[in-house]
């Protein structure tokens, strides 16, 4: 009876996902997380970077519109996103979600312009005491009330909404210090004598106190609104990318499929594709959808699925995958399975999960908002009422405490993220390493252990002739001619692997006179007179020609090191062993050791074998314990989630699909560009190069951009600080705040540039 129930209470389990709209930070998720978990029988989290709440709930007794509306009454939007299109060509995770946001960071750029265009002006006339003509006031207003209204829109809803629930962000302090400065600068132009027709703004670097009367900070309100805005819109361009890796991981499949139907070939969209339907392969071709070989037999590049470097040989019965590429033979196979039911679907639902898991990291600047907002509003009600108990008058103590507000907006601090993130990831791409956006850089400074991709990555990613065992009947060049040769006219990436290196270090390679080709065991041929085999072990059985001893231990050696063995013999007598195997990039040992120069623990993480693997380790210098072999895509993000429990920051560095949801899960994600545009849309940051060195140069740069952003800060706020003594002391000068606010300015742009130097390691 009670395992009925739970069975019954489980399966009422619903799982749903809604896309977010109005988050301006990461306080925002965090504030939509705590209001959706405290409804019974719901768990949710919220993603910041993918604007995307997963919730499970109770469908019993919680309704979808429930959820919505506890995240509307929250203060944001909430809806089911569109399901994927299914037309040819269009299927993917955006619908009518993709146009949403392509809409709102249109509507953040037009603010911006707005907000960038009227903005010169009025600080030029504010700093320029020559260009203060007759009624440059007037015009100032003219030209700051669209901004501070307009484009500084987003920044007072969200201080509404923050209000509402008793928080302070980053944009309740853009708010209520613009605000303060437009209307202080509204009273002082129509009850004061700021409206006065040749009133200047002398440039006078002095302490004195008035009663504010005759200031306008129209410059402060119009050009903080511009610098932040500015830095928003390039973190919004950034956070569109976020899901981007699904759509890359689904467009990877076949468009189109042949299938076979009474007995001819129909060519149909891949989408139409059913269970049990007969499909062909052609050589070069992808593999539609997951199924069995029914006909046929060819050799499977499935790398960028299993991480294995070495093709699989498939024949009748055996399993394929889809979205992996036939290299061999013709294949007829039987889909088993469609749609979200294959492995690739469940790939991208693998990447889904570990993006929405990842908290996106606070930023900084809204940490320090919520403490430094409310001691301002403190300290501004702190000195009115100060002023008014000592009998100043109205007039000054409101001067005096909306000066506190004035000085407190952060003129630099909006400039302090974009402009180190601006050089630090321009310096970045020219030297191949790009940054994705300022959440990354947090993680770079904790990271503590390094978990690497081996196919790809740490090595080529390709088939590569490393050595030749050579008998002593023949030589090493007749070895590589014959069997180069012969090789030549297979389409089998080891063939090619063969006759690649052959032709490297032989020279031009005969021409072959005949060639067939041995279904898993080789090819063989006739090449200047010669019968020649190249091939497996079992192929020289079948000719009644045995190894000798000395090449059966080459063999058993070379097959013991990860690599694969491949027998050659011509006219009844085997000659050689070749070896062939996915070569180590020659970069990837002293990126192992800059790697542990930073602190970092390195680790080899791989779908291939075990003597694969811990055979390229010990070339690069990675311990044997230090391995993780014979690992499937998922695996890979338990191994990640395994040693983030252990409590590691744990980076990860990858090339294929199997790493794209490992990417996402870890820490820090690093792509290596010359892979997939999934693992590249899943990392944090990628490597253009693929060289595994620019890694440890990648996390030496962002951890030096976080540093700069971090001063930055601490004088942005600085300035602040040590000003808002003057301001409750009613010292304020208006030419005094406007060149603190430019000199922080200047001195944040300055420590910026610096990052301009940065060099990577020679």
């Amino acid at each position: 009876m009670t395992s009925t129930q739970t069975s019954a209470q489980t399966s009422r389990t619903t799982q749903v996902e809604l896309a977010i709209g109005g988050m301006t930070c990461a306080s925002c998720a965090a504030r939509i997380e705590k209001k959706l978990n405290r409804m019974d029988g719901v768990t949710a989290t919220v993603n910041y970077a993918t604007e995307k709440a997963k919730v499970s709930f109770d469908g019993a007794e919680v309704a979808v519109t429930d959820l919505v509306a506890t995240v509307e009454a929250t203060g944001y939007t909430a809806r089911e996103p569109a399901p994927p299109r299914t037309e040819r060509g269009g299927g993917g995770p955006g619908g009518e979600g993709e146009g949403d946001g392509d809409s709102e960071l249109r509507t953040l750029r037009e603010r911006l312009i707005t907000a960038v265009v009227l903005s010169v002006p009025v600080i030029a006339m504010a700093m320029i005491p020559a260009l203060q003509f007759e009624y440059w006031q007037w015009l100032s207003l003219t030209l700051a009330a669209p901004v501070v209204t307009y484009a500084a829109w987003p920044f007072h809803k969200a201080a509404v909404t923050n209000a509402r629930h008793g928080a302070a962000t980053m944009d309740t302090l853009i708010s209520v210090g613009t605000s303060a400065a437009f209307l202080w600068s509204l009273w002082a132009l129509f009850l004061g004598s700021a409206g006065t027709p040749g009133m200047t703004h002398p440039f006078e670097l002095t302490i004195e106190r008035g009663d504010g009367a005759g200031n306008i900070y129209l410059e402060a309100a119009a050009g903080v609104t511009a610098f932040i805005l500015a830095g928003r819109y390039f973190e919004a361009r950034s956070k569109r990318k976020a899901g981007a890796a699904l759509k890359a991981l689904l467009e990877l499949g076949a468009k189109d499929v042949t299938v076979l139907r009474d007995g001819r070939e129909e060519t149909v969209p891949v989408g139409e594709l059913k269970a049990g339907d007969r499909f062909l392969v052609r050589p070069g071709e992808k593999i539609a959808t997951d199924g069995r070989v029914l006909e046929g037999a060819s050799a499977v590049d499935a790398s960028m699925l299993t991480g294995e470097s070495v093709p699989v040989e498939v024949a009748v019965g055996d399993a394929v995958t889809g979205a992996t590429l036939n290299v061999g033979g013709r294949l007829v196979v039987e889909a088993t399975r469609v749609g979200a039911d294959t492995q690739l679907a469940r790939m991208a639902r693998l990447v889904e999960d570990a993006q929405n898991g990842k908290a996106a990291a606070q930023r900084l600047a809204d940490r320090v908002s919520g403490v430094f907002v409310p001691v301002v509003i403190a300290l501004a009600i702190a000195t009115l009422g100060f002023w008014l108990g000592n009998g100043a008058g109205l007039t000054a103590a409101f001067t005096a405490a909306v000066a506190v507000l004035i000085i407190a907006c952060p003129c630099a601090l909006g400039l302090a993220t974009p402009t180190a993130l601006m050089v630090g990831t321009g310096r970045g791409a020219q030297l191949g390493i790009l940054i994705k956006g300022p959440e990354v850089l947090e993680t770079t400074r904790r990271v503590d252990t390094i978990v690497l991709d081996k196919t790809g990555t740490v090595t080529t990613g390709r088939m590569t002739l490393l050595a030749t065992r050579v008998g002593d009947n023949a030589s090493e060049d007749e070895v590589l001619r014959l069997a180069g040769a012969l090789e030549h006219a297979s389409e089998h990436p080891i063939a090619q692997a063969v006759a690649a290196g052959a032709a490297e270090r032989v020279g031009e390679l005969p021409a072959l006179e005949d060639f067939a080709n041995v279904a898993g065991l080789g090819v063989q041929g006739i090449v200047e007179g010669h019968a020649v085999l190249v091939g497996r072990e079992q192929l020289l059985h079948e000719w009644a020609i045995q190894l000798p001893e000395e090449l059966k231990r080459a063999k058993d050696a070379a097959e013991a090191a990860g690599r694969t063995a491949i027998a050659v013999a011509w006219d009844g007598e085997a000659r050689a062993v070749l070896e062939v195997a996915d070569a180590v990039k020659e970069t990837s040992p002293e990126a192992i050791r800059r790697l542990r120069a930073l602190g970092l623990t390195p680790m080899l993480l791989t779908g291939d074998n075990r003597a694969v693997a811990e055979s390229v380790a010990a070339e690069v210098g990675i311990a044997a314990e230090h391995v993780i072999a014979e690992v499937l895509p998922q695996d890979k993000v338990d191994v990640v989630k395994r040693l983030q429990g252990e409590g590691r920051s744990v980076a990860m560095v990858g090339d294929g699909v199997n790493d794209a949801a490992a990417l996402a899960q870890a820490d820090l994600g690093l792509a290596m560009g010359t892979g997939t545009d999934a693992a590249i849309e899943a990392g944090d940051l990628t490597l253009v190069r693929g060289d595994l060195r620019a890694a440890a140069d990648a996390i030496r740069l962002a951890r030096k951009t976080l540093g700069t952003i971090r001063s930055n800060l601490f004088w942005a706020f600085a300035y602040n600080v040590a000003a808002l003594p003057l301001a409750a002391a009613g010292l304020l000068n208006p030419m005094l705040a406007g060149a603190a606010m430019a000199f922080s300015s200047v001195f944040v742009v300055g420590n910026s540039l610096r990052l301009r130097g940065f060099q990577p390691l020679s």
